[in-house]
């Protein structure tokens, strides 16, 4: 849906043009009165801009209300619910994106508050960032917050609420972003907004930066800012961004009893998507041919499946694993506690490991079949034939070495393999000020609280700045059990409103934490 920055239609079919209007104190249109959807929103900004600076009282973080009745009234909620609500409402959809809109919604919500904001355009159509900074004293140097304003597309009919409705009910927020990642933008918007009333100001610079495009590659999103646009990075010392966060307490009437685990990534794996073609003589199907172009695909994709990459634990998943030993079946608990060896030496310890695809995926360069391409009709032959695959590789492999030996599997001169996307991955160190920081939260908040180093599956945009040479962290302060994972990507995303309000006060005392002269480390706090 390609739509110019002033109007975006949802789900809904409802336009926010009337909401965009109304926040811009510089527009020449005349302000309608705001929808009562947006009335919370508009209070509560005004209000925070008449708030004496020492006081406490920063943000509403009264959580009470979000038990009321579907019916009820969105003044009911905390603002960042509201705020939520309405991102989710806003289609970007990646692709085509389109996220000017949201961007421009979130700069001008934290300009209302004499915030420092930008508009960054962005490659393509109705594609920008939202940027905006908090001054320090600077005594120390900036840390951004990083999120994306993009989401994946979704199948209303497998949901239980609309997936662009930005429902909320029951305690949560529903809807495409809740967690992946308009929430994390949520947290990170009321933190500034926070942290804008501080007196004295923290010692260093807090950047807010919301991009496009992350789901797809973060070519032009984040890769543009961090490659393009280095000024707006300000000489940052550290990253926080999505990919992390903590593992609520299992209780000792659990079958699997655990203390919290925060989890802060620092690296995480690389793509290397690859794309396979085939091509034959095209005829019409009710005549096979020998050289046909799918037959020789499917062939192709029989070898290329069944390769296995050798087994390659790094520190930081041993580092994991040796936190995860204390509550692991007893049948485990000795190889999470030495990994690396158990995997080489414990067979039928390996084979229970290597049999979960989330575990097996931290020490092996994996592979997955996604997407097929043949004939548009069923009676005709095509000439060419097209597979996807989306390789993910452990920091330190190379995609061109995948390449070349995935090459040699397939073993056909008449299959092509064209890198579509890949980068190298970086590690941020554990050692530093804000690792530090993070620790003395955790353990604040939750005295048994194990924290570790780890790594992810996945990638995130922290790579495009880790390559600037700022440490990078993923970590949000959210309380997810497996559960509330499932919806990244998935049916019924969602996000508690506890977690939102809990998260910007987690995520301003961190920073306030920052640079502090470090206490006693506590001896459930892990370190590498």
């Amino acid at each position: 849906m390609w739509l110019n920055h002033n109007t975006v239609i949802g789900a809904t079919g409802r336009t926010i043009e009337a909401r965009m209007r109304f926040l811009n104190p510089f527009t020449e249109i005349p302000a309608p009165i705001p929808s009562r959807r947006m009335r919370p929103l508009v209070g509560i900004l005004l209000l925070l801009a008449l708030l004496p600076r020492e006081s406490k009282a920063i943000w509403p973080f009264d959580t009470d209300s979000a038990e009321q009745s579907e019916a009820s009234s969105t003044s009911e909620y905390p603002e960042i619910a509201t705020f939520l609500s309405e991102a989710i409402q806003i289609d970007t959809v990646d692709p085509p994106g389109n996220e000017e809109a949201l961007a421009r919604m979130i700069t001008q919500s934290l300009a209302v508050a004499d915030i420092e904001t930008e508009v960054i355009e962005t490659p393509g159509v109705g594609r920008a960032a939202a940027w905006a900074r908090v001054p320090g004293t600077g005594t120390a140097r900036p840390i951004i917050l990083l999120s994306h304003i993009d989401v994946v597309p979704a199948e209303p009919a497998e949901w239980e609420h609309d997936p662009f409705g930005g429902k909320m009910t029951a305690g949560f927020v529903h809807g495409r972003g809740a967690l992946d990642a308009k929430g994390v933008t949520a947290v990170h918007v009321f933190t500034l907004l926070a942290l804008s009333k501080l007196d004295p100001p923290l010692d260093r610079d807090v950047i807010l930066i919301a991009t496009p495009g992350e789901e797809t590659g973060g070519v032009d999103g984040a890769g543009f800012i961090a490659r393009q646009r280095p000024e707006l990075l300000r000489d940052a010392e550290f990253l926080l961004t999505e990919g992390g966060g903590i593992r609520p307490r299992r209780l000792p009437t659990s079958a699997a009893p655990m203390p919290p685990m925060w989890g802060i990534t620092v690296t995480e794996k690389s793509p290397c998507w690859l794309e396979l073609q085939t091509r034959g003589t095209p005829g019409h199907g009710s005549s096979p041919r020998p050289d046909a172009a799918v037959p020789r695909l499917i062939a192709a994709l029989d070898r290329v499946r069944r390769v296995e990459s050798p087994v390659r634990v790094l520190p930081e998943v041993q580092q994991m694993f040796l936190a995860l030993a204390t509550s692991a079946p007893p049948e485990d608990r000795a190889g999470f506690l030495s990994l690396r060896a158990a995997l080489s030496t414990d067979s039928d310890f390996s084979r229970r490991f290597l049999s979960r695809p989330g575990y097996n995926a931290l020490v092996r360069n994996t592979l997955s079949i996604t997407m097929l391409e043949g004939s548009a009709s069923t009676n005709v032959v095509p000439g060419i034939a097209r597979a996807r695959l989306d390789v993910r590789l452990l920091p330190g492999e190379r995609c061109e070495d995948f390449v070349r030996g995935l090459e040699g599997v397939i073993a056909d001169p008449s299959v092509s393999v064209e890198t579509l996307l890949a980068f190298p991955s970086k590690s941020s160190p554990s050692s530093t000020e804000l690792f530090k920081a993070i620790q003395r939260v955790a353990i604040a908040q939750e005295p048994d609280a194990i924290v570790v180093p780890r790594m992810i599956g996945g990638f995130t945009d922290a790579h495009w700045f880790r390559e600037q040479g700022i440490i990078s962290y993923g970590f949000v302060p959210r309380w997810l059990d497996e559960g509330d994972a499932r919806g990244v990507h998935g049916a019924n995303e969602r996000i508690s409103i506890e977690n939102l309000t809990r998260g910007v006060e987690t995520s301003v005392e961190i920073l306030k934490q920052l640079g502090r002269p470090s206490e006693s480390e506590k001896a459930t706090a892990l370190t590498p």
